[in-house]
């Protein structure tokens, strides 16, 4: 397919983007063309757009940012068998070599040269988007594709909470953005006793306790270690799931957790931090399992199936849907913290 479409352009290294006409991409033999029925914001994006630290640092204008999404099949590669025209996807954003040593043992989600769509390549707000076959999810006609966009950050939702058991254990979860909130989700569905959900935003805990939260805390509110140890009778919890990155949340989550426990973190803080290892970690016997994108593709199966049963609803989740041309909206929701996950339409 030739021609232009509409795209939103990280077009410069500073602030902001814009709404441009780029030629659509073309495919090579093993590769796939969609035409983006909708992407979903994430975090990632708005670093990209606020150009902080961390976007000068890695990314490269101009390009197509963006990275979940869903869509239609609308042209295949010479290569490509598993996936036709008209088939509805979703994808892994993680483009991996299948070479290194972390991709043959089967750690592939570690891939030592991952690339990311919408961080190192094009991505998907936009119109079109190519994709590598070996990306691609293909999900039921019936599912929404805004449930389907929502699969990938879903993912890391899963792949936190179920990197270890949380049958009838007590869990925090520690920030409750969209992926913690899934989290709170998932921790529910697959038999947590007790979910206790930490933030500093009322929007958001609210949202929380529709996405299955048993208990809530205000952290900017009250003495959260206390608060939990309060709820646990003295023991703290089995599980946290850090997710906020903030360091003061870090180390409450260590304090909290009972002796044994495992502490998952998904949330990434912007500058080092301080831990009492001695006494939060070692003396503790605690398991700390950092956590990034989804195991590939064991994720995607439980992540599938966890929505197949109707388990997880996440059209709480869904607080916005906008069209692409209204991104600057977008982005001011995002940074305000007042939405759950926001929906653009190309």
């Amino acid at each position: 397919m030739s021609g232009k479409m509409r795209a939103l352009v990280k077009h410069h290294r500073a602030f902001g983007a814009e709404l441009q006409e780029v030629p659509i991409p073309t495919i090579g033999p093993d590769e796939v063309l969609i035409q983006v029925k909708c992407a979903t914001m994430c975090g990632t994006d708005v670093h990209i757009y606020t150009w902080d630290d961390w976007a000068a640092g890695r990314v490269n204008p101009p390009y197509v940012f963006g990275h979940e999404f869903s869509g239609v099949v609308v042209e295949v590669g010479e290569k490509v068998t598993s996936v036709k025209p008209g088939d509805r996807v979703s994808a892994e954003t993680h483009i991996v070599c299948g070479v290194c040593p972390p991709c043959r043992r089967g750690e592939a989600h570690v891939c030592l040269n991952t690339k990311i769509i919408g961080v190192d390549r094009d991505g998907c707000f936009a119109e079109y988007v190519a994709m590598p076959e070996q990306n691609l999810w293909k999900v039921d006609d019936d599912r929404p594709f805004e449930i389907a966009s929502v699969m990938e950050p879903m993912g890391n939702a899963v792949h936190t909470t179920l990197s270890g058991p949380v049958v009838g254990k007590k869990v925090a979860v520690i920030g409750c953005g969209p992926i913690g909130l899934m989290a709170i989700s998932v921790a529910r569905a697959a038999g947590a006793a007790t979910v206790i959900a930490l933030d500093v935003n009322d929007f958001r805990l609210d949202l929380a306790n529709r996405m299955g939260a048993t208990q809530l805390i205000h952290s900017g509110r009250v003495d959260a270690v206390k608060e939990i140890l309060s709820l646990t009778d003295g023991e703290g919890v089995d599980v946290v799931l850090e997710m906020s990155g903030h360091p003061t949340a870090i180390q409450q989550g260590f304090r909290v957790l009972t002796g044994g426990g495992r502490m998952a973190m998904l949330g990434l803080p912007t500058r080092p931090v301080e831990v009492d290892i001695t006494q939060d970690i070692v003396f503790k016997g605690v398991t700390v399992h950092g956590i990034t994108g989804r195991r590939m593709f064991e994720t995607w199966e439980q992540t599938d199936g966890l929505l197949k049963t109707g388990a997880i609803d996440l059209e709480p989740l869904i607080t916005h849907r906008l069209p692409l041309e209204e991104y600057e909206k977008a982005f001011e929701l995002m940074m305000s913290g007042r939405c759950g996950k926001v929906v653009l339409y190309p």
